[in-house]
């Protein structure tokens, strides 16, 4: 009686997590909806079924140079840009993806409406970066990079290339107006 009903406990699970349908627009460390690591640019087709992919293909392949891979909502409307580990190489995994599209959200409620504040309360910063124009605020735990326009920052630290950024000097306000999943990256 105990292994016919602990059968039925275990049988009741499998059907129970198998009918969970994955979130198109959820982020995560190894995926973004059904895109995964370990995806092949091949494959982006069958991932994207909805979706429109536009390769860019600039004229210096031989340079080693990536090629982007843009994805468009049917309506016209940016929602990525993936980076192939490899250029023109259709068995490539991608290395990283550009999220524009405010509804991809990490499982703790994160997207490109978030500010800086969201992100410090939510996650643990591993690093900040001061570049030209912007500031790039690196979370390992979400394997993450998200990017924060200068024009945010105090006018003292936005044209400063030599300071170095501390997140007491980021006003908790200031928003994201990307962020990038990096996968691959050696």
């Amino acid at each position: 009686m105990y292994k016919t009903f602990l059968s039925l406990i275990i049988l009741g699970l499998l059907f129970s997590s198998c009918n969970k349908e994955q979130d198109p627009f959820e982020v995560g460390k190894h995926h973004l909806g059904l895109l995964t690591d370990s995806t092949q640019v091949k494959d982006l087709k069958n991932v994207f079924v909805n979706d429109s992919l536009v390769k860019f293909t600039s004229g210096d392949e031989f340079a080693g140079s990536k090629n982007n891979i843009e994805i468009f909502e049917k309506g016209g409307k940016k929602l990525l840009v993936l980076t192939p580990e490899q250029a023109l190489d259709s068995t490539s995994t991608i290395e990283s993806i550009q999220i524009i599209d405010p509804r991809y959200k990490t499982d703790k409620g994160i997207t490109t409406l978030s500010t800086f504040k969201d992100i410090s309360g939510t996650y643990k910063v591993s690093k900040i970066n001061n570049l030209i124009n912007s500031v790039l605020i690196t979370v390992n735990e979400l394997n993450a990079s998200f990017v924060i326009d200068k024009e945010e920052l105090p006018a003292n630290l936005r044209f400063n290339m030599d300071v170095e950024i501390e997140a007491m000097h980021i006003p908790e306000n200031a928003k994201i107006k990307y962020f990038f999943l990096n996968w691959n990256m050696h």
